[in-house]
């Protein structure tokens, strides 16, 4: 290697280092333990070890979360004092029931969610190291149901709204309210304001309306600097959380909120920053490149299927599988893939490599898979969100292969393992965002959560596609690292993406 590959991996190694001894420093103290009694829904409880019956605060996360994508509140909320029980909802994480009801009823599938989040209510309300009280937290989704929770559980003394809608509010209900939402959020910024202005037409953001320690009190502001996701970690956020919840309970708490979003940024970049210096560990292979695609070719291979492959899925109905639009994305996946190869390889740009270099490509593959699933896999699921499968989605993941293993080897072939120019990896993949797009646009009521894949797509691109150029460029071999990138890629969206049953 040479000194700036030794430089870079030292330096990625370091930062790994001292991200987990940060992130693990956080969780020094708190108990992190299975809650009982919740049925099918995985429950966890944060508390100080040995500290006395406190206040219970349920943490319901959001849609294509999890209880580890909270920890960042439920480790702030254990250190201050309090039981902090953040849960998997149905569909999510590693709960083997999935969702089910109708996603597009206010009466559907959230009475079932909240009918699950007043099981673990009761179930942690039970535990010794309960005292009888309790509030409710929740991040978008989560914040839906946890505002309608409130209004109907009274137990539930307050109730704090994060990246939330102001639907089912009043000017009284729920009791207790703080709404924080991220300002570089255009669609749900006004959303805290109108809330708080329904107690007080003339009230501003960052001012308190009642009085929390009788249950009327009224909060709304915007925290700075994050959006939709970058809100879970904010420390505006967590610390506004803190003081509303030791208003209601007449409780004091000091010292720093759990401030682990840089750490784990840092983290992740050094796990993928990481695979440049491995990547040439055993020297470059020395092969000769093939003749690049013809403009005219490569064209036709990057932009045909973009039209055809959504057009030719339009008139079937793809339902395979208990995840929400998943199995037509497998499809797409596997038709865009197959019909990618096969005007490669019509055009000659296939080739049969030999026995011995097909035991290369797959070791190769298996290489890759290992690194990203096994190591980044890991701190994804310690420290950001649940990756690691239940059984029932070890299944998902193998249909989700049957189609993304294809796409992804086509997609390398396309780039050349990281040797093709920029504008050619950028109308490669653009191009199957784009026929994304035009599948959702053709049926939209059906595939609109494919709006939702496209910037976790596009993030893969970015992370994943980055470091499949580091190793094809040093390996010459883009179907290993093709293939296994494919895998990874339908290992995250198989574990990451809710279940859901239609009944």
């Amino acid at each position: 290697m040479t000194p700036m590959r030794w430089i870079v991996g030292i330096a990625a190694l370091v930062a790994i280092a001292v991200s987990v001894w940060q992130l693990e420093a956080e969780r020094r103290g708190v108990v992190i333990a299975p809650v009982p009694g919740t049925g099918t829904t995985p429950a966890t409880v944060y508390r100080l070890k040995d500290a006395p019956p406190a206040p219970v605060v349920i943490v319901s996360h959001g849609f294509a979360g999890s209880r580890q994508l909270m920890q960042a509140w439920s480790l702030t909320l254990a250190r201050a004092g309090y039981a902090a029980v953040a849960f998997d909802y149905e569909g999510h994480g590693r709960n083997p029931v999935p969702m089910s009801g109708d996603l597009d009823s206010p009466e559907g599938t959230a009475l079932l969610l909240m009918a699950e989040t007043r099981r673990v209510t009761d179930a942690a309300l039970a535990q010794p190291w309960a005292d009888g009280r309790v509030a409710i937290l929740g991040h978008s989704m989560g914040s839906y149901i946890a505002v309608r929770e409130a209004r109907e559980d009274p137990r539930i003394a307050a109730t704090i709204g994060i990246a939330a809608a102001n639907d089912s509010i009043t000017a009284t209900e729920p009791p207790n309210l703080l709404m924080i939402n991220g300002a570089w959020e255009p669609r749900l910024a006004e959303a805290p304001l109108e809330a708080l202005r329904l107690a007080d037409p003339e009230a501003q953001l960052g001012e308190t309306v009642g009085d929390p320690a009788t249950g009327t009190g009224r909060r709304a502001l915007l925290a700075p600097d994050v959006e939709h996701i970058g809100v879970i970690w904010s420390p505006t956020a967590l610390r506004e959380t803190r003081a509303w919840l030791d208003a209601t309970f007449g409780r004091t708490s000091g010292g720093q909120v759990v401030e682990i979003g840089g750490w784990i940024a840092l983290l992740l970049v050094g796990i993928v920053a990481l695979a440049w210096p491995l990547a040439r560990m055993r020297g470059q292979t020395e092969a000769p490149r093939p003749a690049p695609l013809p403009r005219r070719r490569f064209l036709i291979v990057a932009l045909l299927p973009a039209v055809a492959v959504p057009l030719v899925l339009a008139p079937f109905r793809t339902q395979f599988l208990p995840v929400l639009v998943a199995d037509y994305l497998a499809v797409h996946f596997a038709l865009y893939g197959a019909m990618v190869l096969a005007l490669l390889a019509w055009w000659g740009e296939i080739r049969w490599a030999g026995w011995r270099e097909i035991g290369r490509i797959l070791a190769l593959a298996a290489l890759v898979a290992l690194y990203t699933i096994g190591v980044f896999g890991f701190a994804m699921d310690r420290y950001v969100t649940s990756f690691y499968p239940i059984p029932i989605r070890g299944l998902i993941i193998a249909a989700m292969a049957v189609g993304a293993v294809p796409y992804m080897l086509s997609d390398a072939l396309m780039v050349e393992g990281g040797r093709a120019p920029v504008w050619r990896s950028l109308v490669s993949r653009g191009a199957f965002l784009v026929s994304l797009g035009i599948a959702t646009a053709l049926d939209f009521h059906r595939l609109f959560f494919l709006l939702l894949i496209l910037p976790i797509i596009l993030i893969f691109y970015l992370l994943f596609g980055t470091m499949g150029g580091w190793i094809g460029r040093a390996t010459n071999r883009p179907a290993g690292v093709g293939l296994g990138l494919g895998l990874f890629l339908a290992w995250a969206l198989g574990v990451t993406f809710p279940m859901f049953q239609a009944v």
